[in-house]
């Protein structure tokens, strides 16, 4: 069966999700150090570390490497691998571009979106596209001062969605919570790990409406379009049950080893489908539009206009 991959990745998470499912409202107690989902992220291979190069490799000079499926774009890496310093940024022919602000939204055929790929599966280092400096390069998060890194490998692709925004000043209507100030995540369940800051057209199909400190952050999972399975893979019930829940169960509990409480679900937790997805998509890309015109105050974010 093709979809054996997906369920082996995820059959042993979600073994263990099961013996330490716990109400959204409760704190985790000290049982989750051996039953949580946690548990597995501490089983990795010591090989899993928080970069997909070799630990010992250090970026000292800029360097240019092919990235992205579509031929126009290519990245350049700066600053040394696993410090504050590194920088991975974009560029078109000879021109700096932003991956947020410049790469299109909408893939080559319909119903299709290009995703910047952040987070390569199996990795552990928390990348992102930097909102906030010059040209949106991707860069480590940094909180209180120090790099952050998940607890365990995350074990899709993981990235954003270019040219969309989740509106901090917008109210959603039926979970009254804001979004999250950023770009909208995209979980790429696709066979290949996918190098940082690959450009990959992408197929949604479905989206999951999580609520992390308040504040709403949507996670929509989709497939590559070259990928093996994306002929058989078009809405959310085509997914596998045991990727669809490991995720879930991977997004509420990641946070738990800093003493975070578990993050919650709108919609009865509950993956939305293939259509919802591709119309939260859109709301967001209309939200990214306001902010590139100035009709959004932008704040600290770095929209590339005076």
């Amino acid at each position: 069966d093709r979809c054996t991959m997906h369920q082996r990745l995820t059959a042993t998470f979600f073994r263990c999700t099961l013996l330490s499912k716990a109400p959204t409202t409760t704190t985790p107690t000290s049982t989750m150090k051996f039953f949580s989902p946690l548990a597995l992220l501490a089983l990795a291979p010591a090989s899993t570390s928080a970069w997909s190069t070799k630990s010992a490799s250090v970026i000292r000079s800029t360097r240019v490497v092919p990235a992205t499926v579509l031929n126009s774009y290519s990245t350049a890496t700066s600053g040394e691998s696993a410090t504050e310093s590194f920088r991975l940024s974009f560029n078109e022919g000879d021109a700096t571009i932003s991956p947020w602000h410049d790469i299109p939204l909408k893939g080559s055929s319909d119903g299709t979106y290009n995703a910047v790929i952040e987070i390569p599966k199996m990795t552990k280092a928390k990348m992102e596209v930097a909102t906030k400096e010059p040209n949106n390069p991707i860069a480590q998060d940094i909180k209180k001062g120090v790099l952050r890194d998940y607890h365990g490998p995350i074990f899709w692709n993981y990235g954003c969605l270019p040219q969309t925004w989740e509106d901090p000043n917008e109210e959603h209507p039926e979970l009254k919570c804001f979004g999250d100030d950023d770009p909208i995540d995209v979980v790429e369940i696709g066979s290949k790990a996918l190098d940082m800051g690959t450009v990959k057209e992408v197929k949604p199909l479905g989206v999951l409406a999580m609520i992390d400190d308040g504040e709403l952050d949507w996670k929509v999972i989709a497939i590559a379009t070259d990928d093996e399975l994306a002929k058989e893979y078009n809405d959310i019930d085509d997914v596998p049950d045991a990727v669809k829940d490991g995720i879930r169960e991977w997004f509420r509990w990641y946070k738990t080893p800093d003493e975070k409480p578990l993050n919650g679900f709108g919609f009865d937790e509950k993956w939305l489908d293939a259509k919802a997805a591709s119309e939260v998509i859109e709301e967001t890309h209309e939200a990214w539009k306001k902010l590139r015109s100035g009709d959004t105050e932008a704040g600290k974010l770095w929209t590339g206009k005076d």
